[in-house]
């Protein structure tokens, strides 16, 4: 079975730790999966909050401040002046004056971006608290994108359950996070980002899925002509890389009904990267299988950024801070 985030981190044992940032420093989640990955040796890390409330929350856990777990409080911090006069830069342009970006700076996760943007942290986690709207918006104004991405995009990890039936696999599923109804360069775009993050963190080649209600011209609608010019698109821009589409689920996932349904295709039966037509298939998909297949759902993972900023579920585990964390410092290993 395909190694998890954390797996894949313990086996490479990676001589330099990382430090991410964490907006959300006194949620008891928080605390509880930094914790644990500072433990586990993945990270080093920065709680930003409240510093008397993040010190308090670590302490009930018992923990303590040192040179892998360190509390920074956007209102006292030194770099704040600094954070500042940056961001100012940055959204001047957008109206954002002197006392504005200071502000700005003050909130947590301002101030875990710019800790990324200008080096002291090489990627940020949050949204136990937080909306999406709210990490994302941060990351993509503070980090930034990729000079070679067109889009942010983002992505769910989906892994099976002990005992799975045979065929069950380790997946990634995009987009189920953030772009809403992708055009069909947006879903090539997407296609082209999860293969890499494929190959980075599920340490395997990509198969990629072009999903929709028809298999290889069953139906003919504009939603399946939307998959197929897209997945063109994408076979123009990465011709090495094994996609196929448009198709259904079960010809995606099963190899049987994919042997029966597209008997030419090398992807069919065998997808591990499923792009989904729209955020409604993606949302829904990745929680039936994470509810009723019990797949283990980590994310959702952003990509296309220039340095790594990634979002959690409000009804996220201690756990899967964790997990997010191992993800991040893999985005920072590759990226």
């Amino acid at each position: 079975m395909t190694q998890t985030p954390q797996e894949v981190l313990k086996a490479s044992a990676p001589s330099t730790q990382p430090v991410i940032s964490l907006c959300e420093g006194s949620d008891p989640r928080i605390v509880a999966g930094a914790l644990a990955a500072q433990k586990a040796g993945l990270a080093h890390i920065i709680l930003v909050g409240d510093a008397e409330t993040v010190r308090a929350e670590l302490a009930n856990q018992g923990g303590s401040e040192n040179d892998a777990m360190q509390i920074h409080d956007p209102l006292t911090s030194e770099l704040t002046e600094s954070f500042a006069a940056e961001y100012h830069a940055l959204r001047k342009h957008k109206g954002v004056d002197e006392d504005k970006a200071l502000k700005a700076v003050q909130t947590p996760v301002v101030y875990a971006a710019m800790l990324v943007r200008l080096g002291h942290a090489t990627g940020t986690v949050g949204g136990a608290v937080l909306t999406t709207g709210d990490i994302v918006r941060s990351a993509i104004q503070v980090i930034g994108m990729a000079p070679d991405a067109a889009m942010v995009s983002s992505f769910f990890l989906m892994y099976p359950p002990e005992g799975a039936p045979e065929g069950a696999r380790a997946m990634l599923y995009s987009d189920c996070g953030l772009v809403i109804d992708p055009s069909p360069n947006e879903l090539s775009e997407i296609a082209k980002a999860s293969a890499k993050s494929c190959k980075a963190l599920l340490q395997t080649d990509p198969k990629i899925a072009f999903l929709s209600f028809s298999t290889m011209g069953s139906a003919r609608h504009a939603a399946v002509t939307k998959v197929t010019e897209g997945m063109a698109l994408f076979k123009e821009a990465a011709p090495d890389i094994e996609a196929d589409g448009e198709l259904q689920f079960d010809a995606a996932f099963v190899p049987s009904v994919g042997a029966r349904k597209a008997p030419d295709s090398a992807v069919a039966g065998n997808a591990n990267v499923m792009i989904f037509p729209n955020l409604d298939a993606g949302n829904i998909g990745y929680k039936i299988t994470q509810r009723v297949g019990g797949y283990t759902a980590i994310g959702p993972v952003m990509q296309g950024l220039a340095k790594p900023a990634n979002d959690l579920s409000r009804g996220c585990s201690a756990e899967d801070v964790t997990q997010m964390i191992a993800v991040t410092v893999l985005q920072t290993q590759t990226s």
